[in-house]
Order: structure tokens, then sequence, then C-alpha cells
């Protein structure tokens, strides 16, 4: 009986983080590079169950003989195994903004595991020399003419130089070269992981650290492009996610009746069985 409890509870368990999780992907919908997660929930391995008796054998001594007697599996329970970023390019929208650069896909590696590669631009926290990566390409200048992201780090150039123009009449050409008077200022960095599941933590706002602290290697150019005054969006699907959404509930409500049954069925068998 109680093996139910620990079943049901362990499904409402593995639901609710799900739910976490769709809902931080709605709640980026409109978050420009945000890239949506996905979860994989598997079961516990089964357990089988014996009935261990003994059997006698005819002997003069009268020997017993441990058996066991396949009884069959009982399921464990589920449980959310991991959580991977789906790092499919997102829509392009046109916003005619000179500091909107959308980084572009082009052919990725992909390594020997069949995972394929993923590039993000660079970027720099304020006040310190450790990098972070994003997708978001919505920038901003600061009082002092820094490329910054919406949140105030530094976009680093390929040499890990924060980007100093004058100026908002700048050009960025296919190739992330920045321009200004037609003079070349910077090469936008851009980064690639090799295997991001395993080499990136994302936090908020689809910014990126690397899981062992060291920096990630800058990207072949031949393998992405810009464009400059478009954004790309979030490929984050709204109806498919709500969709999740409802499912998750549904789910999570039945494991809760089934739990609230076994507690029905413990109670009568403490107040009523015990009585008899």
């Amino acid at each position: 009986m109680f093996k139910g409890f620990y079943t049901a509870a362990s499904g409402m368990i593995a639901q609710q983080r799900r739910t976490e999780l769709l809902t931080n992907n709605m709640a980026n919908a409109e978050t420009p590079g945000f890239k949506s997660d996905q979860s994989t929930i598997r079961s516990f391995p089964d357990m089988l169950m014996s009935a261990i008796d003994k059997e006698k054998v005819p002997t003069e001594d009268g020997l017993a003989v441990q058996t066991a007697d396949t009884l069959g599996a009982v399921n464990a329970g589920l449980y959310m195994q991991e959580i991977s970023a789906n790092q499919m390019q997102g829509q392009l929208i046109q916003t005619d903004l000179t500091t909107d650069i959308a980084l572009i896909n082009g052919t990725l590696p992909v390594n020997e595991e069949g995972i394929q590669a993923a590039v993000f631009y660079l970027l720099q926290e304020e006040n310190s020399e450790a990098q972070v990566y994003t997708r978001n390409g919505n920038f901003t200048l600061d009082g002092a003419g820094f490329l910054t992201a919406a949140d105030g780090k530094y976009v680093l150039s390929a040499d890990n130089e924060p980007i100093q123009v004058q100026t908002q009449n700048f050009r960025v050409n296919d190739r992330g070269q920045v321009f200004e008077n037609d003079v070349l200022v910077a090469q936008i960095g851009v980064s690639v992981a090799e295997n991001p599941d395993a080499q990136l933590l994302k936090q908020q706002n689809g910014v990126y650290y690397t899981a062992n602290g060291e920096n990630l290697q800058a990207a072949d150019p031949n393998t992405y492009s810009m464009q400059q005054s478009f954004l790309e969006q979030s490929n984050v699907d709204a109806a498919k996610t709500m969709t999740d959404l409802m499912t998750a509930y549904r789910a999570f409500e039945a494991n809760q009746k089934v739990l609230t049954a076994y507690d029905t069925s413990m109670q009568k068998a403490v107040s009523e069985i015990g009585r008899v």
C-alpha cells in the first residue's frame, strides 16, 4: 500500500517540475534569442517482487530449503531525468534599430555523438573578467558609447575587448565586422559550444555560463552570419507550450486523486478493519 503513496507522489513531483519548466518558457516567449527548455521524464526501474518460502526436502533430518516464487514487477514511479535547451533558430523580425543584431546559424559542426554545436554572442560582466554568452541581440549603447546587452553586460569583440563607437550610425556586415565612417572598429565576438547542454548552464533572460568555468572557443566565421536591424525571436511555440501545460496539470491532478484514494483506504484500514 505504501508503495502506491511513493509512486503517486513521484508522479506529482515530476509533473510539478515540468510545469515550472513550461511556465518559464511561456514567460520568455517574447525574450529575443531565448531558447526553450525541454524535459525528459522516465520511470524508475521496476522492482521484481518474490514470495520467500521454505520447502521441506524428504530426508532423514528433515532438511528445509528456502525458495522464492516470483510474484511480478512493481513500478516505482517517475522522475525528470534531464533538461536540455532547444537550440533551433528563432524567427527574425526587422526592427530598424542599428543596435539590434541577429545572430544566424550557418553550417554548424556535429560531434561524434550526433550533437550539433551552437554559437553565442560573447559578453562580459561589468567590473569582472568573467565571460558569459547569449543569443539575445537586443543591444544598446551606454553613456560612454560601449555596445552592451539589455542587462548592461559589455558585448566583446573577437579580441575580448568591449566594443566602443561614437554614435548609433555604425554598420555591421554579415561577418560581424563593425564599421563607423567606413572605418573598421571591431569584430563582434562569437563563441561556439560543441555540446551546449554539457558545457553551458542557463541563467535568467537566456544568459549562459560555462559549467566548468572555462571560456568557450571562438567560432569559425564560416559557421554563422549576422544581420543588423533585425532580432532573433524566441523559439518558444506558445500554442504547444500551453497544450503541454494543460497536460502536465491534468497528470498532476490524476496523481493527486490516486494519492487521496490511497489515503482514504489507509484511514479505513486503521479505523474500521483495526476495530474488528
